[in-house]
């Protein structure tokens, strides 16, 4: 007789469990299991992440670009939901945004009630190099904003490459916040304080979009661009130093250019390269976090300083020790749970801001 299989929900709470026991050890002890410091670039490894990555090479754990894309897809997945555990949130409530797949989150203590102004909302799209990631990879992330930035955060699923290559996401990115801007009632959001942000991917597709609205006077108020994928020529010396052992590796970038650009042209378009954009007047304020130990920490940090040029405000803050995708690690690692904790501030701020 065969033993019932355990639902992936609670096997994923078991080796999230596992994990964060593992994290509460003392740091001497953690040390020894992780190994020596990594230092490069003048930056060390945060410990823990230093560990996590050595846990996840010690369980074989299967690496994406390997792998089928439908199969890598639910990999993905899964190790986003251990990452990022159950995230309290007000309220979840499923939606369409211009005929693609939505998902609202409504703080709790910030319901707007009949006749109110509504509430900040973000428009907010997932990463996972345009070919992974969905609703469900980035729930626990967007819960976390949702509730500890007091906004509302419409999580969007746009069209994946190798089926939809580009400009599909973009496409779709940029009917979406207009969808919103048309229907912010209906979302019971300010349409003077709605934001676009997103990880990676979808800090470039939030980044190309905001340029986009400028230039239609679509109304924006704040960018949220957590490593964002700015430059797809990849030339940075980032790119050199921290592809390969850091989670974000050559071969995925190489995988992903290759299915969401397939014509080499396209990777210098502005759409799929903000960096190389004509920034027009009017530009939203902007908020950037990068990772030191990140391949897309220079293209990240080189756009900031180009908004910076064209005079538009930005902040920008680089987590030294932290690595790509740290923003999916909300419930693994103290330094992980502190840096979105920051971001989600920044949202916070960057949206209450303009509402003065």
């Amino acid at each position: 007789m065969s033993l019932p299989t355990r639902p992936a929900a609670v096997v994923a709470a078991a080796r999230r469990a596992s994990v964060a026991a593992l994290l509460r050890l003392p740091e001497p002890v953690k040390r020894r299991l992780a190994g020596p410091p990594v230092r490069v670039d003048g930056l060390e490894l945060d410990l823990d992440t230093q560990l996590v990555l050595r846990l996840r090479r010690l369980a074989r754990e299967p690496v994406v670009e390997d792998l089928p894309i439908a199969h890598g897809r639910a990999v993905l997945r899964a190790q986003a939901a251990l990452a990022g555990g159950d995230q309290p949130i007000g309220a979840v409530r499923p939606c369409r945004v211009a005929d693609l797949p939505g998902r609202l989150y409504v703080p709790s203590g910030r319901l707007v009630q009949d006749g109110g102004d509504g509430d900040p909302l973000l428009v907010f799209f997932h990463g996972g190099g345009w070919l992974y990631g969905d609703l469900d990879s980035h729930d626990p992330l967007c819960r976390f904003l949702a509730e500890r930035a007091g906004v509302r955060v419409l999580s969007v699923a746009y069209r994946l490459a190798p089926e939809h290559p580009f400009p599909a996401a973009y496409d779709d990115a940029l009917a979406a916040l207009e969808w919103v801007s048309a229907n912010a009632g209906w979302l019971g959001a300010d349409v003077r304080r709605i934001g676009v942000g997103g990880d990676s991917a979808g800090g470039n597709l939030a980044a190309a979009v905001a340029i986009e609205a400028a230039r239609r006077e679509i109304p924006l108020a704040f960018q949220l661009l957590v490593y964002p994928a700015t430059d797809m020529t990849r030339g940075s010396a980032s790119h050199r130093l921290f592809g390969q052992g850091f989670y974000l590796t050559t071969e995925f970038m190489d995988g992903v250019a290759a299915h969401y650009l397939p014509v080499e042209e396209q990777r210098t378009d502005p759409a799929a390269s903000p960096l190389f954009a004509d920034l027009p007047a009017g530009l939203a304020p902007a908020y950037v976090a990068t990772a030191g130990f990140d391949p897309l920490r220079d293209e990240g940090e080189a756009y900031a300083a180009k908004l910076a040029d064209a005079g538009v405000p930005v902040r920008v803050r680089r987590f030294d020790g932290l690595i790509h995708g740290f923003a999916n690690w909300v419930a693994l690692g103290a330094s992980n749970t502190a840096a979105v904790a920051e971001v989600a501030d920044a949202l916070a701020s960057g949206l209450a801001e303009a509402d003065t």
